[in-house]
């Protein structure tokens, strides 16, 4: 099979089962104040870019851009299905996101992951992503990690 990303609008029933999956990973590992997800009306926003990884029709893996309108994006909503993860999409994923802010010309990518989540958590720091005080309308949460990539 062949793996691609694309940008996708996230109202199909493939991605609404990725976010789906992703809802109850959350939930799994966190209470409900501590969990961020925007919901669909959000990722259809303007100003949100939605990428969309797919194995062969599958879609196995999603992510947003989502422009805070002051020069900075923040990454929502990342998500690899279980069933594709050994596939290096989570790389793949960020290198799409990178690109995509690098040509919308923005300072900064920001993030909050939680504190359960080593794998993200090594992931984003593996891209130059930095921690930073919570941002935005976040509150500090000792369950959530705040994470800054300035770019060039």
């Amino acid at each position: 099979m062949t793996v691609t990303i694309a940008l996708e609008p996230p109202r199909q029933a493939e991605v609404l089962r990725l976010l789906e999956l992703s809802d109850a990973f959350a939930a799994s590992l966190y209470p409900a104040e501590s969990n961020h997800m925007v919901d669909i009306s959000s990722l259809e926003g303007p100003g949100v870019s939605f990428f969309v990884a797919r194995n062969g029709d599958r879609a196995v893996g999603c992510c947003a851009l989502v422009e805070a309108g002051d020069g900075t994006a923040e990454i929502k909503r990342m998500f690899v299905d279980e069933a594709a993860r050994g596939l290096k999409l989570g790389r793949r994923l960020m290198e799409i996101v990178l690109e995509r802010a690098k040509a919308l010309h923005l300072s900064a990518i920001r993030l909050e992951t939680g504190i359960y989540q080593p794998e993200a958590i090594g992931l984003y720091r593996a891209y130059g992503f930095l921690e930073i005080d919570a941002f935005g309308d976040y509150m500090p949460d000792p369950l959530s990690i705040f994470m800054e990539k300035r770019l060039s």
